[in-house]
């Protein structure tokens, strides 16, 4: 019995267990891998490719839902403002639906002007990886792809009032090797769109 609590004390007291709003990654942790997700530009893409750059943002977004179509023109600004000082920007669509699928996805980047890769997460493990929940839902990394910063983009879910910029001021940081001020902010969305497993059940007749 006692080797037992001793191993649950273990686990329960072990960093990796998630954060605040989290419950797979905390900061500090890396970046879960991924490979050869489809993007709109017809490619596919893994987090090896953007291995160069300074700093990544990982957002996990969709066409559908109204508060991440409420952040893309500030995706695009973040992205334009950001990418001479070496940041990657990588939108990932995890929902399952007809609105999200990677033909809708090459249509909005169309129409939108999307000037970020933004991929199909077709096995939706990847934001399950990511312990990602909501759309849009924000991960920034530093340049050895730890974690520094993981939540909302700022503190106006519609873009109208913003007072605090949580993405910049984490970027800034992870730019400049500090810890910014906000580390966690809770995602403020739509429920990404699981599909939901239906349980087969065996019956002896």
């Amino acid at each position: 019995m006692r080797i037992l609590f001793l191993l649950l004390v273990a686990m329960l007291t072990t960093h990796g267990q998630g954060g605040q709003y989290n419950r797979v990654l905390d900061i500090g942790d890396p970046a879960p891998n991924w490979k050869e997700l489809p993007g709109v530009d017809g490619k596919p893409h893994s987090l090896a490719d953007f291995d160069q750059a300074e700093a990544m943002v990982i957002v996990f977004t969709c066409n559908s839902c109204p508060y991440a179509v409420d952040a893309q023109q500030r995706l695009i600004a973040l992205t334009k403002d950001y990418r001479d000082r070496g940041v990657e920007v990588v939108a990932i669509n995890s929902n399952s639906v007809d609105d999200d699928s990677l033909e809708a996805m090459r249509q909005r980047a169309q129409q939108a002007g999307f000037n970020f890769s933004y991929l199909k997460d077709e096995t939706q493990q990847i934001a399950k990886a990511y312990g990602a929940g909501y759309t849009p839902e924000f991960f920034v990394f530093d340049s050895q792809r730890h974690l520094v910063y993981m939540g909302s983009l700022d503190d106006s879910p519609d873009g109208k009032q913003v007072g605090e910029q949580y993405v910049r001021k984490a970027l800034d940081a992870a730019l400049t090797g500090s810890e910014p001020a906000a580390t966690e902010t809770v995602p403020i969305g739509c429920r990404i769109r699981f599909e939901r497993k239906r349980r087969s059940r065996d019956r002896d007749e």
